[in-house]
């Protein structure tokens, strides 16, 4: 979508795995969960009602696609799916396949400890999955 700028912060801690009808879909660069992000490409867009009624309905089934797909993740008991935007304004969903015993549970993965990235080959082999995925 034109005038669309991805948050730099959202650009360092992630990689670009597809563009959705609305969002861009993103890998965070954390080996300890598999992580995604949905970013809507709607310029200015910080909360869910700055979308409008359309908007929110193609966010809603991409998050739906998404969550099922990350939910046949090996290993993920639960997902969690939030938008805070406390740090990053920039509207974006994370969506987070959990279990018991993970690295922050029964918490929120948020201010759990400093990632642990990936090795920049791992990093790209896991976006190509999740390419693939998407189809």
């Amino acid at each position: 979508m034109s005038g669309f700028e991805l948050e730099s912060r959202l650009a360092a801690d992630s990689v670009f795995i597809a563009d959705g009808p609305l969002s861009q879909v993103r890998l965070m660069d954390d080996t300890r969960f598999p992580w995604l992000l949905l970013v809507p490409r709607v310029p200015g867009a910080a909360e869910w009602i700055d979308l409008d009624g359309s908007q929110q309905r193609l966010l809603l089934a991409e998050l739906n696609r998404v969550s099922q797909l990350l939910r046949a993740e090996p290993g993920v008991e639960k997902l969690n799916i939030g938008a805070l935007g406390n740090i990053v304004r920039q509207l974006h969903v994370h969506l987070v396949g959990r279990h018991a015993g993970d690295a922050a549970w029964p918490g929120p993965v948020w201010g759990s400890g400093p990632m642990q990235r990936f090795e920049a080959d791992a990093l790209q082999a896991r976006a190509a999955l999740w390419r693939s995925r998407l189809g």
